[in-house]
């Protein structure tokens, strides 16, 4: 990810202040590789729980993470500018784990599958719902689940209140999402979007407005330029606790739980399996809980059976 822009940064702090396989390269050519993040780094973990090799890593002793910054709870700025978040928490103590150090590359959501085969990082670790299509370009690891969920405007003032609700209304969200799939009907939601169900009783059609950012799709609701905003439903619950006064959960109740998963290049096994027992170590010991309790998200927690 290209690292943190001061206008994002700003506009997303003085929001929260009104009220979110390619081939590895050379070790001989480390220019190659994504310059490190400023964000904090844990030290690395003098017992890892497995070994990366070299070859697997993008720059060797350092673990790249892809994530879409903001989007919180899970990725954000705080205060400071630096990234923050659980899956960001949970990023840096699966580094910490395998003894390397951690940085952030933020991302473009809709490009950041590319980035990570594009060797700009080593794994994704964004908010990413594990789907069919996905699964044919990256490797998996389930880390969470949440659902999908509409933010309205306080007082829900277009009854908002079952899918139904939904047809003709402006509704925003960040382009390539599931999110924007399930309107359309595109992706893993090919001919079921909620955009046909109204067509389909013989209502208009959901009038979906994309945004390159998260944060974006937000403002369109502040400013009254959409009906809703759909996210998933860590994202939206933070949102309306941050700012009650202004937003809150429509009546439709969360759609689509599902799995987020880490990913990984295909061709990076050995990265995939050591990721894998980081997290399961992280889930034994009560870090992982720790982490979501800390973030208010604890009930999208997944178990250790859960990582095949």
């Amino acid at each position: 990810m290209t690292l943190r822009r001061l206008a994002p940064v700003l506009l997303f702090v003085a929001l929260l202040a009104g009220c979110t396989g390619a081939a590895s390269p050379s070790p001989a050519a480390p220019s190659t590789a994504p310059s490190p993040s400023p964000a904090p780094s844990p030290s690395p973990s003098p017992t890892p729980v497995a070994t990366v090799p070299n070859e697997q890593l993008i720059l060797a002793g350092n673990l790249f993470v892809c994530s879409d910054i903001p989007y919180p709870p899970q990725e954000f700025f705080d205060e400071q500018g630096n990234p923050t978040g659980s899956d960001i928490d949970i990023g840096a103590e699966i580094a910490k784990r395998l003894g390397l150090q951690f940085h952030v590359e933020n991302t473009v959501f809709n490009t950041i599958i590319p980035a990570l085969t594009g060797n700009k990082c080593d794994i994704i670790i964004s908010a990413q719902n594990i789907t069919p299509d996905r699964l044919k370009q990256v490797d998996m690891i389930p880390f969470f689940q949440a659902g999908q969920s509409f933010v309205v405007a306080k007082g829900n003032p277009k009854a908002i209140n079952t899918t139904d609700d939904l047809c003709g209304k402006a509704i925003a969200s960040e382009s390539g999402t599931t999110e924007s799939d399930y309107i359309k009907g595109t992706g893993d939601y090919k001919g079921k979007g909620l955009s046909m169900a109204c067509t389909d009783k013989g209502k208009s059609p959901i009038d979906l407005k994309e945004f390159e950012k998260d944060s974006d799709a937000l403002l369109a609701l502040s400013a009254g330029q959409v009906d809703a905003y759909f996210a998933d439903s860590p994202v939206a619950g933070y949102y309306t606790v941050k700012q009650p006064d202004q937003f809150q959960l429509s009546g439709v109740p969360p759609l689509e739980t599902a799995k987020e998963g880490i990913s990984v290049a295909k061709d990076k096994t050995a990265l995939r399996d050591a990721v894998k027992a980081a997290l399961i170590s992280m889930i034994n010991d009560g870090a992982y809980g720790t982490i979501l309790k800390k973030y208010g998200v604890e009930t999208g927690a997944i178990q250790a059976s859960d990582i095949k």
